[in-house]
């Protein structure tokens, strides 16, 4: 496309593009946002209901975008904000005149601002905006918190306290491998690090693998709750062979074809939560593992409305994660469905699926003929209908992986109607607090903070001045 340009050709089409990028996320957003009106409407009373409008938009956008439940609420809150409060800022913004970041930190730090407030410092900012694309995340910040500070001195945004930002995480990284970190307590932090240094020097010093090698293994180890590292000097008089003493039952689960057990084949395996795993660390592991087949359940439906362990279990490989669009939560993680509900639709893999808890309750509670419905084929193929009429169409995870787990089950009758009955919406589960009063409660109480804040820098200024000031002399 390109090769034939000249630099200014290159220069003027990179502007563009930017200009278009910013253009298509604004128009992006405002739909967003036009559908969180529109479902407003339609919804009027589910404010306190666990899954609200919030949760029915995230899961339309989440299908549509085919991203995870989490981004699309992410978007659903920027949207609303960024049209609700600062349409001025959307209206630059759809232009194309200022980009993503620029817009996500000018929602960010003026969130407390007082309702009341918050247009006219919308129409007082916003056209300062364009002037500032140059400059960095911190000098940004520090300018629109001087905007804010101007208009609502105690909606200029509170430090976050540390303590408050505490977690750990354990994610799946490259296949066979993951990624763990967070940030943590300094006195929890001392005695994870001493308790892996603990383990790391439990074997001998013949062991091949470097310190930092050990305590990535101690890790393991710790998980398992064992009180040594396995030695790896394979030395028959190693003198770290002592028994390992295991504080709890820990069972790692990963999925395989025998002929890759075997080593006739080099098809990779699935650990569980974590994704794809080479052959040799699958063939490695299976070596001292316990090993058990998925057995394929049935052609008749079992009696009752919980599956039995063995439907479960075939389930839990098919499946592997939430079937809704966009939605990769782990089966652990997920509720077994009956896509036709029970008793009317039968417990068999044919109508059973796995849906996090979140879209269980969409599906449930947001159904009906202008609501979510979805179809189940006998090889778990999920097709969902949403409010729109639009259709989406979801594999089994675990099926694609190993085609012996799509191998069709048994056909089914059609599709049953829900039997009418009592209003099903009483077992909704239900919120303390709306959504709305939530964020009320911590904007009040960062303005709090702000104001004692404030208050507290003006008195050790006043303090400094009683005590270094000295009259002039005359």
């Amino acid at each position: 496309m390109f090769e034939s340009a000249e630099g200014i050709d290159c220069i003027l089409a990179m502007g563009c593009a930017a200009q278009a990028e910013s253009r298509a996320i604004a128009e992006r957003l405002a739909a967003v946002a036009r559908l969180h009106a529109l479902r407003t409407r339609e919804y009027p009373h589910v404010e306190y209901w666990v899954t609200d409008v919030h949760e029915a938009v995230a899961a339309e956008v989440s299908a549509a975008q085919n991203i995870s439940r989490s981004r699309a609420g992410s978007q659903v809150r920027m949207a609303v904000s960024l049209h609700q409060r600062l349409p001025r800022v959307a209206e630059i913004f759809a232009r194309g005149q200022i980009d993503l970041r620029l817009v996500r930190i000018v929602l960010n730090r003026t969130d407390n601002v007082e309702d009341d407030i918050i247009a006219e410092l919308d129409a007082a900012l916003a056209p300062e905006l364009v002037k500032w694309m140059r400059f960095s995340e911190k000098k940004l910040k520090e300018r629109v918190d001087r905007w804010v500070a101007t208009f609502d001195p105690a909606g200029v945004r509170v430090p976050p306290t540390v303590r408050d930002n505490l977690y750990f995480t354990v994610e799946p990284h490259l296949p066979g491998t993951a990624f763990a970190g967070g940030l943590l307590d300094a006195v929890d932090a001392a005695a994870l690090d001493q308790r892996l240094d603990a383990l790391a020097a439990t074997v001998c010093d013949a062991d091949p693998r470097t310190p930092g090698q050990r305590r990535a293994a101690a890790c393991g180890a710790l998980g398992r709750g064992e009180s040594t590292l396995e030695c790896r000097c394979e030395s028959p008089e190693c003198p770290a062979t002592a028994l390992k003493e295991s504080a709890a039952r820990v069972v790692v689960h990963i999925l395989a074809e025998q002929a890759t057990i075997d080593g006739t084949s080099n098809a990779p395996g699935y650990l569980e939560g974590f994704g794809v795993m080479p052959a040799e660390e699958v063939r490695e592991v299976a070596a001292g593992a316990e090993l058990r087949p998925v057995n394929r359940p049935g052609d008749d439906p079992e009696p009752g409305y919980r599956p039995s362990r063995r439907l479960r279990n075939f389930l839990r490989w098919r499946d592997l994660t939430c079937r809704f669009p966009g939605c990769d939560a782990p089966v652990q993680r997920c509720d077994v469905d009956h896509t036709d509900p029970w008793p009317l639709g039968p417990t068999h893999p044919s109508n059973n699926k796995h849906y996090c808890r979140d879209h269980h309750l969409i599906k449930t509670f947001y159904s009906g003929a202008h609501g979510w419905r979805d179809e189940q084929r006998p090889d778990g193929t999920v097709v969902l209908i949403a409010p729109t009429g639009l259709v989406y169409v979801t594999d089994a995870h675990g099926g694609q992986m190993f085609p012996t787990l799509a191998v069709p089950t048994a056909e089914l009758p059609g599709s049953v109607a829900a039997p009418e009955g009592a209003d099903k919406t009483a077992m909704m589960p239900r919120r303390r607090k709306t959504r709305d009063q939530d964020r009320r409660d911590r904007v009040e109480r960062e303005r709090r903070q702000r104001i004692e804040l404030d208050a507290q820098r003006e008195r050790a200024h006043q303090a400094w001045l009683a005590e270094t000031y000295e009259p002039p002399p005359f």
